[in-house]
């Protein structure tokens, strides 16, 4: 399975659990998860990630476009097909509006095209004034799991090594 990162897994990673001072083994996964063609983001969440002006913006920028992805001629029709389920939806036109012009947009519709699963910490909500990543993936049928889920999945291992 192939998966796309929401930029606050990146974000939520950094500032909490796997702080890059204390857990370098958690970006060391994310890069060799790249690198075997499993693990990715989108070209937005890189900008994203980049204008933040910290060390997660350094990151990111060292990754390029092989890690986030830059959106190919398979991502416009299913831009197409969420920006109208998102019409037809029972969302308010301001959150429509938002979606249509977010990173968020762009993951959806990059997971829809390469059927991709989206990684995201975000989860479902019933407000019809802010259309949330799940909302959009169940809606759309694409699947949608959290950092953890992907971590137990794909047995991801953290292990301190031996001192000497």
């Amino acid at each position: 399975m192939t998966y796309l990162l929401d930029a606050n897994v990146f974000i939520s990673a950094k500032n909490l659990h796997y702080g890059l001072d204390f857990c370098p083994a958690f970006w060391d996964w994310l890069v060799t998860g790249n690198k075997s063609g499993r693990v990715f983001s989108v070209e937005k969440l890189g900008d994203e990630l980049q204008a933040l002006g910290d060390e997660l913006s350094e990151w990111a920028a060292k990754r390029g476009n092989g890690f986030f992805l830059p959106p190919d001629d398979s991502v416009f029709p299913a831009m197409a097909e969420i920006s109208a389920w998102t019409t037809r939806g029972q969302y308010e036109p301001a959150a429509v509006d938002t979606f249509l012009k977010v990173a968020d947009y762009y993951l959806v519709a990059q997971a829809r095209s390469g059927g991709h699963a989206v990684v995201t910490h975000e989860v479902p909500s019933a407000s019809t004034r802010k259309i949330k990543i799940p909302n959009a993936c169940i809606g759309l049928g694409i699947k949608c799991m959290t950092p953890y889920e992907i971590l137990r999945l794909e047995r991801a291992r953290f292990v301190l090594g031996t001192t000497s």
